[in-house]
């Protein structure tokens, strides 16, 4: 069937009509920002006291964007006796996000949670050499992250956490059995002290009844003389 002249016109005109009749939503960015979704990628945050310069997001980031640079030092021995160790020191920690293409591979495989996914979106630059971010900055967008969603409750236990609780139940248990004896040692003590006072008293009350004993001898064999 061929189609009615002017359909198409039509259906415009219906599609225009019925925008008209709906109330206009304005974005008021960016005196408003937006509400954006939970998992948004805006930019990478960099929780420093958790990078141990372990180089693993830098070897797989497939643009090699992330430039780190680091440096050696020897950590005095902890107790008399002991080696020095040594432990790598950050010294530089810097993102290219003209290069980044946001995949999130550097976050996946960190294996010390040192690099997070913050909802910045803001970082604009009017030249691209500066779009490469230092350590210092990626830290301040570390205070922009969301909280993780909580757990659901009928979700299993995380490994870990059941191990810790685990190592905290044990430990709890010891220190409760070491109280407990160190609470029957002070029983035994405080028993023995008590025990060892009543045998002076005893002893210190029968020699008072042999000094009484041996003065009546003695007035008895006094008064025998006398006779």
């Amino acid at each position: 069937m061929p189609p009615i002249p002017g359909s198409g016109l039509a259906k415009g005109l219906a599609v225009t009509l019925r925008t008209m009749t709906k109330k206009t939503v304005t974005a008021q960015y960016p005196d408003v920002q937006p509400e954006l979704p939970p998992r948004s990628r805006g930019v990478i945050a960099l929780f420093e006291e958790n990078c141990t310069v372990c180089m693993l997001c830098a070897r797989e980031c497939p643009d090699w964007c992330i430039y780190i640079d680091s440096h050696k030092e020897t950590v005095p021995a902890a107790a008399p006796g002991g080696r020095e160790r040594s432990r790598n020191v950050l010294d530089r920690f810097a993102i290219d996000f003209s290069l980044c293409m946001y995949c999130g591979i550097c976050i996946e495989v960190c294996p010390f949670d040192a690099l997070f996914w913050s909802p910045e979106f803001e970082y604009a630059e009017t030249d691209i050499l500066e779009l490469t971010h230092e350590r210092d900055k990626l830290r301040e967008w570390m205070w922009t992250v969301p909280e993780p969603p909580a757990l659901d409750p009928r979700a299993e236990e995380p490994k870990e956490i059941a191990a810790a609780r685990k190592t905290a139940d044990k430990l709890r248990a010891q220190q409760e059995q070491e109280a407990a004896q160190e609470q029957e040692a002070q029983q035994e003590q405080q028993a023995a002290q008590g025990h060892k006072a009543q045998q002076e008293q005893e002893a210190q009350q029968g020699h008072k009844a042999q000094q009484g004993q041996d003065a009546a001898q003695e007035q008895d064999a006094a008064q025998e003389a006398q006779e």
